[in-house]
């Protein structure tokens, strides 16, 4: 298996994996439970399928992410772990949204 980082540093490595397009939204997505690939493509709204096999199969390379037998993903250990660490995160957006959204182009 590949390494998902080009960097030796855990905390870079971190911000590299997740400061990709899409991969915390997928841990939002996948947060409540396990989703198949489909209803997980539905709810990324505009992330195209071969765009979310990526970002899956980095998750995956990063042991984030588990695919199951059912062909289902869902959050891996490690991945409750993170989506428990970036609970303040999507607190302090709830708080600040508003000023976010209108920060963020349809690009960004």
């Amino acid at each position: 298996m590949r390494s998902a980082s080009r960097t030796p540093d855990p905390h870079l490595a971190a911000m590299e994996l997740l400061g990709q397009r899409w991969m915390l939204r997928v841990i939002w997505e996948l947060e409540p439970g396990p989703l198949g690939f489909l209803e997980l493509r539905r709810r990324m709204g505009n992330c195209s399928s071969s765009m979310l096999s990526v970002r899956m199969q980095r998750l995956q390379e990063a042991d984030v992410v588990l695919k199951k037998s059912d062909k289902s993903y869902e959050l891996t250990t490690a991945g409750r772990e993170l989506a428990v660490a970036l609970k303040p995160l999507w607190q302090w957006s709830e708080r600040w949204g508003t000023k976010l959204e209108r920060a963020v182009d349809d690009n960004g």
